[in-house]
């Protein structure tokens, strides 16, 4: 990969990662729901006037908006409202992988291969070390929606995955206007409108900055510049940078909101990221190795 498209990676990483400090800053003064809600909206409302409906049925549309509006983000955003912290939250999401790879293996038929179990059980020891030293910053309740949040996402994977080859971008912000309604409908029944009202009177400018970002810098750069990358460069080469994310998650938590990194903590990010690391990496090095030989 070149130096530029390879900086460009990274960009994408940073992003993703530290836009977990970004949400806590916004659910200072936003409602978790409110905020995913006016996430999607600003997603699709700007984006649907320069951007063309693909061409894939309403209804995929309307599940992959409904599992990563309502699924993914509303359970990340109302976990991260105080029962787990910004950098585990980047990192517990991560197991979304292997949800994928589950779920992708439950359709199609194939085996799960002993490397890929190994993966997960190095995965599975770091999120059970989170459980047991979270000392309340993180809660049962907390880490049980972003394993929720997590499979949504995966969900969302093989939605997407059915639509075919269709460009990224306009899939996600066609789709966010599935997003938005049950969002709406869930703030309205479980936050009411006196927290909403509230939440919107209170909001400062750093809250709507947050906000923002969560469309502009979050969503329309980070997906455009990912599918870009990804029809540029095999696969294998780009999706690895994504054991990126949690790291400049947590790294932003520990420098911008001073959140501890004490030992257990970090021993469960490296059991977790080695776990990704296998799971991405063993075929790739696999695949040198054939033909090398």
């Amino acid at each position: 990969m070149p130096l530029p498209h390879l900086l460009l990676a990274v960009a994408v990483m940073a992003v993703w990662g530290t836009n977990f400090v970004v949400i806590a800053f916004a659910l200072e003064h936003l409602p978790p729901l409110l905020l995913a809600t006016l996430r999607f909206a600003l997603v699709f409302v700007p984006m649907a006037f320069f951007v063309k409906r693909p061409n894939v049925p309403l209804s995929n549309l309307a599940a992959y908006g409904v599992l990563i509006g309502a699924g993914q983000f509303g359970l990340l955003f109302l976990a991260m409202k105080g029962d787990i912290t910004p950098g585990l939250a980047s990192l517990v999401v991560q197991s979304q992988i292997f949800f994928t790879i589950g779920l992708s293996m439950r359709t199609s038929g194939e085996r799960v291969r002993t490397y890929q179990w190994c993966a997960l059980a190095l995965a599975t020891s770091g999120i059970a070390l989170i459980f047991i030293n979270s000392e309340g910053s993180t809660t049962p309740l907390g880490l049980a929606l972003v394993l929720g949040a997590a499979l949504c996402w995966a969900l969302g994977n093989i939605t997407a995955r059915k639509a075919g080859g269709v460009p990224m971008l306009p899939y996600v912000v066609w789709s966010s206007i599935f997003a938005v309604p049950p969002l709406a409908v869930l703030a309205f029944v479980f936050e009411g409108w006196p927290a909403i009202e509230q939440g919107l009177r209170s909001a400062d400018a750093a809250s709507w900055t947050a906000v923002v970002w969560q469309s502009v810098g979050n969503t329309m750069f980070g997906y455009t510049a990912w599918q870009w990358l990804l029809s540029k460069h095999p696969a294998a080469v780009v999706t690895p940078m994504a054991l990126l994310v949690p790291i400049f998650g947590m790294s932003a938590s520990a420098i911008v909101l001073s959140e501890p990194m004490p030992a257990w903590k970090l021993g469960a990010a490296a059991l977790v990221l080695a776990g990704l690391a296998l799971n991405l990496m063993w075929p790739l090095v696999q695949a040198r190795l054939r033909a090398r030989g």
